[in-house]
């Protein structure tokens, strides 16, 4: 008799979000929920989550949704703890990325098993741990709120295939990097050290071997959940190569640049006045931005300038690390960052500046000569577009999003520069603080002419014409 109970409970906890679902749709509402758990961290992927936002609403406010007067709602599940939620959160938006969103038209669901999907939390077998953790999170969100369509926007591929299982419900997803790729396999195989690939696994043979299956094994169960979305958006061509490679759904799998906000980027002026020379850096604080890269760069910068240029002034570069913080893992980073300047004695030469407003951020790109980004393999680079758009040259890692798609470093049609070591991107950086004003200018109308496509607008056109045509937000 236990087991016959236990088993009716599970079938209605099962059933329960689906039953929900089609009562609401049975009223013509269609109920669009994002997962988002750090839409209040302030990088490029909640760039994304809210001029989406925003877009869905614009839609809302005309009646364009489909015609014969279907009720929209908005739901972002986030795990972020805010006092005054949604108005805070609308707040936090505009001061950070300068979009005006409508409080009163987007709700929150908290998702306390946030934790579940923390890499902290999984210190070994953190790929599988966070997957695995996702799928918890998943649970708890469909029982606060069971939507009719899901965007994934961070990249959560087994939460969205459990939305698929038991709701049944449509799914997006909009992919920024992939979970595991091909790249990070063959790192394994090569046996090179990385943040996500300690030096003790290649010093041992049978646990690099161990390694490689254990990725070759989830690479394979990551194609299988990535395939339950129906539309899939890669935020770049390295992205997209990955995806269609590992999900191989090729149909369904497109191409969407990240909306940037370029007209207030294109507003501030080309020229700059030198000295002082002032180098900018914009990222999260995070291990695999490789801000460390940017401090030795430095450090191997000033000496050779010291060698080569005696007549330089050193003393008026300056480098301003500007990246957001999410938790005491960024502080601790961070701390790691204020060291490792002290300790090659370029302190005085750095200055991190963390959670800048909006305003902030355009008066550090405007004064800038030089934009750094040192992130190996980064999937698109939206600062890197920023830097562009604010007049900066941009030297940027040869590698990822910013090699295929942003950058251009061959003459006569450069648009900046790539570069892989200290010795590299101190090299460029030489190249720009030691060209004529005008050479640099010339530079930047190039980079502000290439990068018309990461507009908002057209992000906003790619997003409609897919959706559209997979009739994504029909009820």
């Amino acid at each position: 008799m236990f087991n016959v109970i236990l088993f009716i409970l599970l079938l209605l906890i099962l059933l329960f979000p689906r039953v929900r679902r089609f009562v609401y749709r049975r009223k013509g509402h269609l109920r669009v929920a994002f997962l988002h758990p750090y839409c209040n961290a302030g990088g490029g992927g909640e760039r994304v989550l809210w001029v989406w936002v925003r877009y869905i609403q614009e839609r809302m406010a005309s009646g364009s949704s489909d015609g014969h007067g279907q009720k929209w709602s908005i739901v972002v599940y986030t795990g972020d703890e805010l006092p005054d939620t949604e108005k805070e959160l609308a707040r936090n938006v505009k001061n950070r990325f300068n979009l005006d969103i409508d409080a009163s038209r987007f709700s929150i669901v908290s998702l306390r098993s946030r934790w579940l999907v923390e890499a902290s939390t999984w210190p070994r077998f953190t790929l599988l741990g966070q997957s695995l953790g996702s799928v918890l999170m998943a649970g708890e969100a469909l029982f606060k709120h069971s939507p009719d369509l899901l965007i994934d926007s961070m990249g959560y591929s087994f939460a969205v295939a459990t939305f698929k299982l038991l709701v049944g419900c449509r799914t997006c997803s909009y992919v920024h990097y992939p979970t595991i790729s091909v790249d990070m396999i063959q790192l394994v195989h090569s046996g090179k050290s990385a943040h996500n690939n300690a030096q003790v696994i290649n010093s041992y043979p049978i646990l690099k071997r161990a390694k490689l299956i254990y990725y070759k094994l989830f690479a394979k169960l990551y194609g299988i959940m990535g395939r339950r979305s129906d539309i899939v958006f890669t935020n770049s061509s390295w992205t997209n190569n990955h995806i269609k490679e590992l999900w191989n759904i090729p149909d369904r799998t497109f191409v969407v640049y990240p909306p940037c906000d370029l007209n207030n980027f294109f507003s501030l002026k080309l020229e700059r006045a030198v000295p002082p020379y002032y180098i900018v850096s914009v990222a999260q604080f995070r291990p695999e931005k490789d801000h460390a890269l940017q401090i030795r760069a430095l450090k191997v910068l000033l000496e050779k300038l010291s060698a080569t240029h005696p007549h330089f002034p050193l003393d008026e570069i300056q480098l301003d690390i500007v990246g957001s913080v999410r938790h005491e893992a960024d502080e601790r980073l961070l701390e790691g960052l204020r060291h490792l300047a002290r300790e090659l004695q370029v302190e005085t030469h750095v200055q991190f500046s963390k959670n800048v407003s909006f305003s902030e951020l355009l008066d550090r790109l405007q004064r800038s000569v030089v934009g750094l980004h040192t992130m190996w393999n980064e999937h698109f680079g939206i600062g890197v577009v920023e830097m562009m758009a604010s007049g900066c040259i941009v030297i940027a890692h040869n590698s990822g999003g910013p090699k295929l798609d942003i950058v251009t470093p061959e003459p006569p049609f450069t648009t900046g520069f790539l570069a892989d070591s200290p010795e590299t991107y101190a090299e460029a950086m030489l190249t720009c603080l030691t060209m004529s004003e005008e050479q640099r200018q010339e530079i930047g109308v190039r980079a502000r002419s290439s990068i018309a496509r990461f507009s908002e607008s057209a992000f906003e056109n790619s997003i409609l014409d897919s959706c559209e045509q997979l009739r994504l937000f029909k009820s």
